[in-house]
């Protein structure tokens, strides 16, 4: 979550919301935000319900639940999901960005058409 911290404001600057959904019951989730002081959302998912609905992986001999990255555009899209099969393997922010910045256009470029 420290890359999603050091780089939280080039994700405002394009118009995205971080959401983390981890899976600590509310008490400890707080306790962490509060802690770390960290500027987005945080979503406490003891039972895995959205976990489940997103198709994250658990590997109970591996610290429990696996990363997991998804990009839902505006229109409730999935535009990108990366699943981790380790704790550390987690796609690098400048992916993410660029991969917004190409969203960002693709809804730039309709909108002109639109109203050309």
């Amino acid at each position: 979550m420290a890359q999603l911290r050091r780089d939280y404001n080039k994700f405002t600057e394009r118009e995205t919301e971080i959401l983390v959904v981890g899976p600590d019951d509310t008490k400890a989730f707080s306790d962490y935000w509060d802690k770390h002081d960290l500027p987005f959302v945080g979503l406490p998912d003891p039972d895995h319900r959205v976990a489940n609905i997103y198709g994250q992986k658990v590997k109970l001999l591996q610290m429990g639940r696996m990363p997991a990255q998804v990009l839902i555009d505006k229109s409730g899209r999935i535009r990108y999901r990366h699943f981790g099969n380790s704790m550390s393997d987690i796609t690098d922010n400048r992916q993410i960005l660029a991969l917004l910045d190409e969203l960002n256009q693709e809804v730039e470029n309709d909108s002109k058409k639109i109203h050309a």
